[in-house]
């Protein structure tokens, strides 16, 4: 029954972080709704293995259908207390040549669409204790580099609603944070000895396991935090200054 149970939306919950995410709040008791865009199999396996899921799907290069599913999980979801935008597209384009369609679609997917559904969320869902709003952004945010621009453009949109959407919410319950991870998981044309060196890159030389950022996920659906804050879970890789993306630093390394 999923009326006896706390819902959660993750957004890209079929794959990567976004399923260490789901299967975190599966396992915590929570009634997980996976959102996938073109990953139907492992959506739907992923929602088989938990205690209480479904598998929705939705474009979110469509804004108006992104609202359309949420405002459709807000008429039946009797308890949705957590909406965790993890859904995302990395595509590298250059500092010096923005690549026109590689923005657009990367600002959709990675900014508007989550901002609208944001916004759709905090308007119609029912929950007991308040609703939480969990974006995910990235590390590089405060420590840049000029590699994936449009990328890394989408993710400072995206981070600039998190105060506003804070201050705008409208019950004093509520609670709209962002989470920033750092080099979790093999990513863009990484290979594994690549992604070993490069997720070392941080102040305490060590790998951040995406069950970490799962259970960040988990602490800030509690809403202990004040709204508006951002929580990093990257080993402390925001705290230094990196020229490059990590991916490239490994591979100078590699070739010095």
């Amino acid at each position: 029954m999923t009326d006896s149970k706390p819902a959660v939306l993750v957004t890209g919950g079929a794959k990567r972080i976004g399923a260490a995410v789901a299967r975190a709040f599966g396992e915590a008791g929570w009634h997980v709704v996976v959102h996938y865009g073109s990953s139907r199999g492992e959506a739907e396996a992923l929602a088989e293995q938990l205690p209480s899921a479904e598998a929705v799907q939705c474009d979110l290069e469509d804004g108006d259908a992104a609202v359309a599913m949420v405002e459709a999980l807000a008429e039946r979801l009797a308890d949705w207390r957590a909406l965790i935008n993890c859904a995302a597209v990395f595509d590298n384009d250059a500092v010096t040549a923005l690549d026109p369609p590689t923005n657009a679609r990367t600002m959709q997917i990675n900014a508007r669409s989550p901002a609208r559904m944001a916004q759709a969320y905090l308007a119609h869902a029912k929950a007991s204790g308040g609703r939480r709003v969990i974006h995910f952004t990235d590390q590089k945010l405060a420590n840049p580099n000029p590699d994936f621009f449009s990328y890394t453009m989408s993710k400072h949109a995206l981070a600039a609603t998190v105060p506003m959407l804070a201050m705008g919410a409208a019950r004093p319950e509520d609670r709209v944070y962002a989470l920033a991870p750092g080099a979790i998981l093999a990513s863009h044309d990484q290979t594994e000895g690549e992604t070993e060196v490069s997720h070392r890159m941080n102040l305490l030389g060590r790998k951040t396991g995406p069950e970490e950022v799962a259970d960040a996920a988990l602490f800030l659906a509690q809403g202990r935090l004040a709204s508006g804050q951002t929580l990093y879970v990257d080993s402390g890789q925001h705290l230094l200054s990196q020229p490059r993306d990590v991916i490239y630093l490994a591979r100078e390394r590699a070739g010095a």
